[in-house]
């Protein structure tokens, strides 16, 4: 079971064409990290594709999807893609699901009537097919018939759930092996996105264990780099992961106030962004990672820039990395 102890990983960024993901898959592993992960946006590469490619391509570093949207697939279709690389590349595979961003899950005719029924019932089908069960369900969203893969992995992906809001952390808690938790996750949200998933974690068909999973941006040495990426980060759907800063009455006062991402920028405070990012000394990135890994996240996932070279933010990650482990 997926359950990572102080692990440091890389996220290669959507902004990066399909063509560069050998080389930056390569730089990872060779940088001595323990996870690297890849996202599915739309309309940038897709998930299946770009970490079968990083798999193929590495050798020992863990590759997550962080994440595919639940109703973008038929359930059974992804736990077969799932199925075949995991058993392609045994015990180096993550899987991640979530509710897909709304405005795009409605510009391809996806959204559900009910996003957390179908985040529920996806999460509990994909893990019972990659189990090897023989699975029939018929929920709000999804409706399988005696359904099972002739080739189940002999080592079973965990299956993660990439959620942010209460009654979401709670269905993770209660399906899926772990949670990611998107840019910024601060110590203080993932004290509160835990105890969010432990009521989930008191039912009875819970897993038996759940791996916690923090996206930070990532500026070694400046944390002026970050000031913009941050404020972008800060979309409506962030308020809930920064109401437990002792600042964020004042900052959430400063995102209302905001007519542009840069007049939120600018009024970001340097002591804002220290707690909204991996910055500053190497010294004082570790310690922000030994924070996080002492709140509870099991796996903190380092984010490079998008407008800087992604080769420079693999680089300062591992030195983060190597740091951490003295």
């Amino acid at each position: 079971m997926y359950a990572p102890q102080s692990s440091v990983g890389v996220r290669i960024n959507r902004e990066q064409p399909p063509a560069r993901l050998r080389d930056l898959a390569r730089q990872a592993e060779d940088a001595g990290l323990d996870e690297l992960w890849l996202v599915e946006d739309c309309f940038w590469a897709a998930g299946i594709a770009t970490v079968a490619t990083a798999l193929a391509v590495t050798s020992t570093i863990k590759v997550g999807i962080g994440v595919l949207p639940a109703v973008a697939r038929n359930p059974a279709i992804a736990a077969m893609e799932i199925a075949a690389l995991a058993e392609l590349h045994p015990g180096r595979l993550i899987a991640g699901f979530g509710h897909g961003v709304p405005s795009w899950m409605r510009q391809i005719g996806a959204y559900p009537a009910s996003p957390l029924a179908a985040l529920e019932e996806t999460l509990v089908a994909v893990r019972r097919l990659l189990a090897g069960d023989r699975v029939s369900l018929q929920g709000r969203h999804v409706d399988l018939d005696d359904v099972e893969l002739v080739f189940p992995p002999a080592s079973v992906p965990p299956v993660l759930a990439g959620v942010r809001r209460p009654k979401s952390l709670a269905v993770a808690g209660a399906a899926a092996d772990g949670t990611i938790l998107a840019e910024p996750s601060p110590p203080e949200y993932v004290r509160t996105a835990l105890a969010g998933i432990e009521p989930g974690r008191a039912t009875a068909d819970a897993p038996a264990h759940h791996a916690l999973v923090t996206y930070n941006w990532l500026a070694l040495g400046d944390r002026e780099r970050a000031r913009r990426t941050v404020a972008e980060s800060l979309t409506p759907g962030a308020r809930v992961q920064v109401e437990g800063l002792p600042f964020a009455e004042e900052l959430l006062k400063l995102v209302d106030a905001a007519s542009t991402v840069d007049e939120l920028a600018a009024g970001l405070r340097p002591e804002w962004i220290d707690q909204l990012a991996i910055c500053g000394s190497l010294d004082e990135c570790v310690a922000s990672v030994r924070a996080l890994h002492t709140a509870g996240s099991g796996s903190v996932v380092l984010l490079p820039l998008p407008e800087e070279p992604p080769e420079q933010g693999i680089e300062d990650a591992g030195h983060v990395a190597a740091a951490l482990r003295g």
